[in-house]
């Protein structure tokens, strides 16, 4: 196959690293790297060989595919740009800031047949693929995503920052829809809601407890999903899953034996697997693993927890007592 000419929009702390796979990938030609920053853009450039811009809309006709690391606010405005200039967008997550502005990206990209990805990076780590493989009718998870203070991703509350990638898994291991949702959460540190915790329930009777804290004394991202059989837990960090499910058999009277199993996964490179399923989709004209519809799925159900969180904040919060 021909390499698909690639830009890079933002080359901040994630877009560098967009900008190294695409320069090491056969099927893939980096044309340019863009920041309006000047001397960071060109830094990038230089350690990836190519074109250095400050204005991502000179590439027009210039480039087939092209990543959006770009802060969220500004995804709508830069993946609209593209999508008119007919490239193949992957944008970060959050898909965008609301949810008509993430409608507008599905439809232009609908309209013309152009694939929109959205970088929820999980769903690339090979434990998260293994599991999908495995559910059948999850009726009950947990997960936890805890991690020490960072100002990075201090911007925003902890839903977009953390708790967005559990949601966007949930919805889609799940695959029903949403009929209720309550949630709670404190500010602690930052001026927005630092730790968490929402419940989720699906038609089919399925519930989520989804709890997501950036104010811990240690990084903890574990999700624990029960069906009826077996259950399994998984370690986004060590890629590994401990899996308990009934066998044929009987460890007593009336009981049956429980069959238990331990698989641990290579650490694989989450970032370059997402561009590559992105190209490759691109390439087949298939449905990008994380569409642009998933992402606004997940966009809707982390604005509704947001919005109860501001709607009915706990009174007496102490200031500094991280969890």
């Amino acid at each position: 196959m021909k390499p698909l000419r690639a830009a890079v929009i933002g080359t901040g702390y994630l877009g560098r690293f967009h900008a190294q796979k695409y320069a090491a990938l056969p099927e893939a030609e980096l044309v340019a790297v863009v920041d309006s920053n000047p001397e960071r853009a060109k830094a990038v450039a230089e350690e990836v060989g190519c074109r250095a811009l400050t204005d991502y809309r000179e590439l027009a006709g210039q480039v087939d595919v092209a990543s959006i690391v770009v802060p969220t606010q500004l995804h709508h405005q830069v993946a609209t740009d593209l999508l008119l200039q007919n490239t193949h967008v992957l944008v970060e997550k959050p898909i965008t800031v609301t949810l008509d502005e993430a409608d507008s990206l599905v439809r232009l990209a609908a309209e013309r047949d152009l694939r929109l990805q959205v970088g929820h990076l999980e769903r690339f780590n090979p434990a998260v693929q293994a599991m999908v493989d495995m559910v059948v009718t999850p009726m009950f998870i947990e997960s936890h995503r805890l991690a020490p203070y960072n100002p990075r991703g201090a911007d925003v509350s902890v839903v977009l920052d953390l708790m967005i990638h559990d949601i966007d898994i949930i919805l889609n291991l799940v695959g029903q829809p949403l009929t209720r949702i309550d949630a709670n959460g404190v500010a602690v540190i930052s001026n927005d809601i630092d730790i968490a915790n929402a419940r989720l329930q699906f038609g089919n009777g399925c519930v989520a407890n989804v709890t997501a804290s950036r104010v811990s004394q240690k990084s903890e991202r574990k999700m624990r999903l029960f069906q009826p059989s077996g259950y399994i837990a998984l370690d986004f960090q060590s890629r590994s899953l401990d899996i308990r499910r009934t066998g044929s058999g009987e460890q007593a009277p009336g009981i049956p034996e429980i069959i238990s199993e331990q698989r641990e996964f290579e650490g694989g490179d989450a970032i370059l697997s997402e561009i590559r399923a992105f190209l490759r989709s691109v390439h087949t004209g298939s449905r990008p693993i994380v569409s642009g519809e998933d992402g606004r799925q997940a966009l809707a159900t982390a604005i509704e927890i947001t919005r109860q969180l501001k709607a009915n904040p706990l009174p007496g919060q102490p200031v500094n007592n991280p969890a």
